[in-house]
C-alpha cells in the first residue's frame, strides 16, 4: 500500500461490501479516501456531471432493500456505526466505477488512492477464488441445516403435545382418562404394556376396532383369560414380547401416548 494510505492507517478491505453479488464501495467512503472537501456531495456531483462515464454496471443508488441490508451489517461494526444516520440512500461504485471516479475527481491524492483501491479489489478477488471451494462447502452445509430445520419444524408441528399428571389419590380420574383415550380409536389400537392384567380387559371390551396388546408372557394375563374374553368380545390380539420397557398407546397409527405407569 502506498505512503498516503499507510499514513492514514486505512483498511480499504473494510470499506468493500457485497451487494447483489457484486463488490462495491460507498460514496461516503470514497469521499473520505479521495479527501473531497465537500464530502459525499462532491462525489455525487462528479457523477452527475459525467453520467455517460457511469453506466449502471459501474455505479447506482441503492434501493430500500439494499440499504436496509447494508445497514444491518453496519450495526455489527462500531467503526461503521455513523452510516446509520444518513438522510439519503448512498450511491455505490463497482471496481470499474471507482477507477472512473478517480479520473473525474480533481483531488491531489486521487491517483494514489485509486491504485491502492484497485490493488485491494484484486487482492480480495484472488482470496475469494482461492477459497471458493470453502465457500461452496459452507453454503452447502448451510442449505442442509436449513432444510433439516424445516423438516424438524414440520415434524413437530404434526404433534399435538399434551401432558397429564395424575397422582395416586386419583385412581378413578386416571381410569377415566385412559378409557377416553382408548375409545378415540376408530381403525386400530396398539397397546404396549408388560404388566397388563385382567382389569385391562374391562377397559377395551367396548372398543369397536381390533386391539393389539404387546405384553410379556406373564401370569398377570393368562392365555386362558384371553380366550375367555375373545369368546365374548372378539377384538383382542395378544403378542407376547418382552423387548419393550416403556408403555405406549398408539391410536389409528396417527397418535401415540407414553404412559408413566402400567394399566
Amino acid at each position: 500500500m502506498n505512503e498516503v494510505m499507510e499514513k492514514e492507517k486505512v483498511n480499504i478491505e473494510d470499506m468493500i461490501y457485497e451487494i447483489r453479488g457484486v463488490q462495491v464501495m460507498l460514496d461516503s467512503d470514497l469521499a473520505k479516501l479521495y479527501k473531497c472537501k465537500n464530502g459525499t456531495k462532491e462525489v455525487n456531483q462528479a457523477v452527475k456531471n459525467n453520467l455517460d462515464k457511469f453506466p449502471l454496471r459501474f455505479s447506482w443508488i441503492l434501493t430500500d432493500d439494499d440499504w436496509n441490508n447494508l445497514r444491518s451489517k453496519f450495526l455489527t461494526s462500531s467503526s461503521n456505526s455513523n452510516y446509520g444516520g444518513r438522510r439519503y440512500k448512498p450511491r455505490v461504485f463497482t471496481e470499474h466505477g471507482v477507477y472512473m471516479l478517480s479520473t473525474v475527481l480533481k483531488t491531489k491524492s486521487a491517483t494514489q488512492v485509486s491504485i491502492a483501491i484497485m490493488d485491494t479489489f484484486v487482492k480480495m478477488r484472488h482470496f475469494i477464488m482461492e477459497n471458493k471451494d470453502v465457500y461452496k462447502s459452507l453454503n452447502n452445509i448451510n442449505s442442509i441445516i436449513v432444510e433439516h430445520d424445516k423438516k424438524i419444524n414440520y415434524l413437530f408441528s404434526k404433534f399435538d403435545k399434551k401432558e397429564e399428571l395424575l397422582l395416586k389419590d386419583k385412581p378413578f380420574s386416571a381410569y377415566k382418562l385412559i378409557f377416553d383415550i382408548l375409545n378415540t380409536a376408530e381403525e386400530s389400537l396398539v397397546i404396549v404394556d408388560n404388566y397388563a392384567d385382567i382389569y385391562f380387559l374391562d377397559l377395551i371390551k367396548n372398543i369397536k376396532c381390533e386391539v393389539v396388546l404387546i405384553t410379556k408372557d406373564s401370569k398377570r394375563l393368562s392365555n386362558f383369560e384371553i380366550d375367555k374374553y375373545n369368546a365374548e368380545y372378539h377384538n383382542l390380539n395378544v403378542i407376547r414380547d418382552n423387548s419393550f420397557h416403556d408403555r405406549f398407546i398408539v391410536i389409528d397409527n396417527k397418535e401415540i401416548y407414553l404412559m408413566g405407569t402400567s394399566f
